[in-house]
């Protein structure tokens, strides 16, 4: 099964409050981008959005330049439905982020909450890195949260990567520097603890 068919099944199947990764409000990944001080008229991309409530929580604190990428276009569609009138005021881009082409140096901030640890082959790591490279303006914020050491190794069915700072940072290599890093404790919908870590970068 491709990963596309992959993730249209799982959003085709399950409601958005009953997958491992949801969360009401990402408030680390919004409590990074207060800090890195980027305004409303910052073009943010969020990878992966799907499902996530993420875009609702940029749009009410005025950020008006939003891209959302996800694979699945039900998701996408889920998201749009329930913002309402407001989905007309984001970018919606449906395709694998490695594959995708997207525009050179548009962004001023990357977001990818749970995409980038999918991610286990070094090919397709690398491909990741260079659409970051290319994607986001030179300056530009870059945040990317994955399991962290003690984190699950398998989601959805799949097999995950699990990092520490370091190892995340040295991914995406030299052009990257670290800024901050974190971990986190996620309460699943189902009552389990996952262990995410956060990374925080500035593209040289």
């Amino acid at each position: 099964m491709d990963v596309k068919t992959h993730w249209e099944k799982v959003y085709a199947t399950k409601a958005p409050e009953s997958v491992s990764w949801y969360r009401a409000h990402l408030e680390t990944s919004l409590g990074l981008i207060e800090r890195a001080g980027v305004g409303c008229s910052a073009s943010i991309i969020d990878i992966g959005g799907g499902e996530s409530t993420f875009v609702d929580d940029l749009l009410l604190r005025g950020y008006k330049n939003l891209t959302v990428l996800d694979v699945s276009q039900t998701a996408i569609e889920v998201t749009k439905k329930r913002l309402g009138s407001a989905a007309d005021q984001v970018r919606w881009l449906v395709g694998d982020i490695i594959e995708i082409e997207l525009e050179p140096r548009a962004y001023d901030l990357w977001h990818d909450r749970a995409v980038f640890h999918f991610l286990t082959t070094p090919e397709r790591r690398i491909a990741y890195v260079q659409q970051v490279t290319r994607a986001v303006k030179p300056g530009g914020h870059v945040i990317v949260s994955t399991f962290g050491p003690e984190g699950p190794t398998k989601c959805s069915g799949l097999k995950v990567m699990r990092y520490g700072a370091e190892s995340l940072h040295g991914e995406f290599g030299r052009r990257f520097r670290l800024v901050e890093s974190s971990k986190e404790l996620h309460q699943t919908p189902f009552g389990t603890t996952q262990q995410f870590l956060y990374c925080y970068c500035r593209l040289e």
